[in-house]
């Protein structure tokens, strides 16, 4: 570990004893050594005793940086698991992160835009409308035809902090893979450099702007689904200009009841917005926390989602979206056996692991979980069993489905806030088995005969001219397997033919050697002579 890797490490010490988030430690035996170490740390001391230790969590992790705000954005989603009075303070880090000057933030859209922002816009707004872990947002009114507009500006200097977190995770991932062997299957090392992936590609507003436009473009006539407009002609690396939106921000329950809006329908419309993104466009909205969705104000009774943020999104390859649809099938129709099989088939756990035994254990996890309302099953514990489960028989984690696993938790703590009576089962299974029915049923044939034929009727025309050159390469092909018969054949029969030389030479030589040994004087010279000349025959054999 290096001094500026120490140093960060003790900085991240040094910050959470000063907020007291030791308090955190359980009395348990088994924290005795976490408490003897604290005491040893005895010139830290906690500096907001008078504050609760929610918004003490909520400060210390503000104050650490983008990496731990993202980590407290996630376990803000997951109220099951957390009081209210960690959860509420915690739900703070998805939108109200304290700005930097407004000021500051000018300066930096202007030197994006190239010149002062009024050239182009009216009513700029120096307090900042909403503050993140990596950016904030201003508003402002375009000049050339009065549309509301916000600009996204990254927080300058951010960066440095990221990549020196990111360094720090890299190497106490390497200390846990060494120290522990067990966890290797965890592989913590691609872990962490998915998530370095995910945190730098946020800090580019261009990478932004084009997920934006994909989305946008994905649910274009779709009215469950809302993506602001981005204006490309403005937005640059750590600039990202778009359309203005107003709506109800997901966690404001009392907002939404207020204006009608039918939340038993808005929570299936997000698990199927989600599962189509997943399934059938393979790019789905991976920050889902409720300080990226809105809803619209407009038609309560059908009402629409409005996605921000588009720093983060996932794919899948079609592999991935058949294993996870095949999977979550057989989830649903309890067939623990299917998963189990799909487990070992996909590689995720050794080809020699006893599926009997397998699926014994995946039953035991996920057999209670079912005919039960969403208030009354915890993903999050759930996960944690079939996370015990797959230590029991080596599964290793899959790096590239960690964004749609973290994504699966926002939407299960959206589905909480919003209709905690959702099944969420019975609302996806009939997507997945219609998804699934166009992969492998009649419908898939039809549709891979519809793709396919654009580029059929293209090559048609070339195809007698494609038979003949197949045809003559055909006859080529075979002149010249003749030819290496030919040559082969020739081959062995001059190598067997230096076996022949080599091996009467090689007698000659012996008894050559037999004579001379005998004192015979001149049957050993010719024999030698005969022996030499029989190799040199073998030699030139070789050679043909």
């Amino acid at each position: 570990m290096t001094i500026r890797e120490f140093k960060r490490l003790y900085r991240i010490i040094e910050v959470q004893l000063r907020y007291g988030l030791d308090d955190f430690i359980p009395q348990d035996p088994r924290s005795e050594l976490p408490k003897k170490l604290r005491k040893s740390l005895f010139w830290i001391k906690n500096q907001y005793p008078d504050k609760p230790l929610g918004e003490r969590l909520r400060l210390a992790l503000q104050e650490l940086g983008p990496v731990w705000i993202k980590f407290g954005q996630m376990m803000s989603t997951r109220r099951d698991l957390f009081p209210p009075h960690i959860a509420d303070q915690l739900a703070l880090l998805q939108d109200q992160v304290a700005p930097f000057d407004g000021q500051l933030a000018k300066r930096t859209i202007e030197a994006s835009l190239g010149g002062p922002v009024e050239q182009w816009f009216d009513d700029f707004d120096e307090v900042a409308l909403a503050s993140a872990s990596i950016a904030q947002v201003h508003t402002a009114t375009m000049k050339e035809n009065g549309r509301e507009i916000v600009f996204k500006v990254i927080r300058p200097d951010i960066r440095p902090i990221i990549e020196a977190d990111i360094k720090l995770m890299y190497r106490m991932a390497e200390i846990v893979s060494r120290l522990q062997p067990e966890a290797r299957r965890l592989r913590p090392v691609e872990v962490v450099r998915e998530y370095e992936k995910t945190l730098l590609d946020e800090l580019d507003l261009m990478r932004e702007a084009a997920n934006g436009i994909q989305l946008r473009r994905n649910f274009e006539g779709d009215d469950s689904l809302y993506v602001p407009e981005v204006f490309t002609d403005y937005s640059s690396v750590n600039l990202l200009v778009m359309e203005r939106i107003y709506g109800i921000q997901v966690s404001n329950l009392e907002a939404l009841k207020a204006n009608g809006t039918n939340l038993k329908l808005l929570s299936e419309n997000a698990v199927n917005i989600f599962f189509t993104q997943v399934f059938r466009d393979s790019f789905f909205h991976a920050d889902m926390h409720p300080g990226n969705i809105f809803v619209s104000y407009e038609h309560p009774h059908d009402p629409q989602w409005i996605a921000l943020d588009c720093g983060i999104v996932g794919t899948l390859n079609r592999d991935d979206k058949r294993y996870l649809a095949e999977n979550l099938l057989a989830f649903f129709n309890r067939d623990y056996r299917k998963v189990a099989e799909l487990h070992v088939d996909s590689g995720w756990v050794p080809a020699d692991t006893n599926v009997d035994a397998f699926e014994v254990a995946i039953r035991s996890v996920c057999d209670p979980i079912f005919q039960k309302p969403l208030c009354e099953i915890s993903f999050g514990h759930v996960l944690l069993n079939l996370f015990n489960t797959a230590r029991r028989f080596n599964m290793e984690v899959q790096p590239q489905l960690m964004l749609l696993q973290k994504t699966l938790l926002y939407v299960e703590g959206l589905g909480r806030q919003l209709y905690p009576q959702l099944d969420l089962w019975a609302t996806a299974k009939p997507f997945l088995e219609d998804w699934m029915s166009r992969q492998v049923g009649p419908q898939a044939i039809i549709d891979a005969v519809k793709n396919k034929a654009p580029f059929w009727a293209e090559k048609l025309p070339e195809l007698p001219e494609l038979l003949y050159d197949s045809l003559r390469q055909g006859k080529v092909m075979n002149q010249r397997l003749d030819t290496l018969y030919d040559n082969f054949m020739d081959s062995r029969r001059n190598q067997g033919k230096a076996r022949f030389y080599f091996g009467i030479g090689a007698t000659m030589m012996v008894c050559a050697a037999i004579l001379f040994g005998d004192h015979v004087t001149t049957y050993p010279a010719i024999a030698a002579g005969s022996g030499t000349v029989f190799w040199l025959l073998g030699w030139r054999a070789c050679r043909q």
